[in-house]
């Protein structure tokens, strides 16, 4: 299977020979909306380019300076990329404004619309792998130059769609107009992925998948693992780092307590893959526990099981430990 690096890298290549075709299209047609084609894959050229450089930082190992690792730089690239899609889509806009001022009459649409055809399919085709491939490897680069590639294609779909009415009817008028309409959705993509690329600078927690890593924990869940709580996630690059409190049976040793964080972590990997960092803090029990505890064989038990707390979102990210007076539970 091609490397996340490679794949991006071949992205950027990909990238600047459909930029090319797109200029050649543009130059035979003088159609603005084939112009804002080219526009768009110039900003495919440029994160291409930086999204191979940020991908092949990214897999770099941790060193003494990024003890975390490098992964971060993807949420960078992405940053940039919406930046510059926004860029491109303002561009769009002004250029069909002057276009309505200036009309050009649209030549030789045979061989651009030919073109603009070939170079949706092998958008398409580039962009549905790389979001499957950065999926996969949690790569925040891949995605959004995936989307950028798929968003791309149904542009360039509109786009040929527009001048084949323009070329049955001859309303000229109409190519400035799908220009604009298509600057539009650009501008709503450069946003999204600005969004998504700042919301991975600023750690901002992925409920969806702490929701599945808590309803997957309380379905495994061992009786001596009485209480979590304090859970958190980060995401640098491909690596998914987790870390969180667990409450266990205060009288085992180090070794027996150890021996209940290496099962917790393999039931993790089992489900969500090897690319897991996970910290526990273990936490002893303390009397209180007790009535919210299942384990049938504690030796020390002082009070009788009352509820058992069914770990969800709002208990589980709590930074405090669990009582069954304060805790919804059943």
């Amino acid at each position: 299977m091609v490397s996340s690096v490679r794949l991006q890298r071949n992205i950027a290549f990909l990238a600047f020979a459909l930029f090319v075709i797109k200029l050649v299209a543009w130059w035979w047609t003088k159609s603005v909306s084939v112009f804002t084609d080219a526009m768009e894959s110039t900003v495919n050229v440029a994160t291409g380019l930086i999204g191979w450089y940020s991908v092949w930082l990214s897999s770099k190992p941790r060193d003494k300076n990024h003890p975390y690792g490098h992964g971060k730089a993807e949420y960078i690239s992405s940053a940039i990329e919406g930046t510059l899609i926004i860029i491109a889509g303002l561009v769009i806009i002004y250029e069909a404004i002057v276009h309505f001022s200036h009309p050009v009459i649209i030549q030789k649409l045979d061989w651009g619309l030919a073109l603009l055809a070939f170079t949706a399919i092998l958008n398409y085709a580039a962009g549905s792998y790389a979001i499957k491939r950065g999926i996969s490897s949690r790569s925040m680069a891949l995605q959004a130059g995936g989307k950028h590639l798929k968003t791309d294609t149904y542009s360039t779909i509109g786009i040929i769609i527009g001048l084949l009415v323009l070329k049955f009817t001859g309303w000229q008028w109409l190519d400035a107009t799908i220009a604009i309409g298509f600057a539009v959705i650009i501008l709503i993509t450069g946003y999204k992925v600005m969004r998504k690329s700042l919301a991975g600078i600023m750690d901002e927690a992925d409920m969806k998948l702490l929701d599945e890593l808590i309803d997957y924990l309380q379905i495994n869940r061992k009786p001596e693992w009485t209480d979590l709580h304090n859970l958190r996630t980060i995401q640098y690059g491909s690596i998914l780092h987790l870390d969180g409190h667990l409450t266990l049976p205060w009288y085992l040793n180090v070794k027996e307590a150890h021996q209940q964080i290496d099962e917790l972590d393999l039931l993790i990997r089992k489900k969500f893959g090897d690319a897991i960092e996970l910290f526990v803090h273990v936490d002893g029990c303390e009397p209180f526990s007790c009535k919210i505890c299942s384990l049938a064989s504690c030796p020390v038990r002082q009070h009788p099981l009352e509820k058992i707390i069914v770990w969800d979102a709002d208990n589980v990210l709590q930074n405090k430990k669990h009582n069954a007076e304060k805790c919804g539970a059943e």
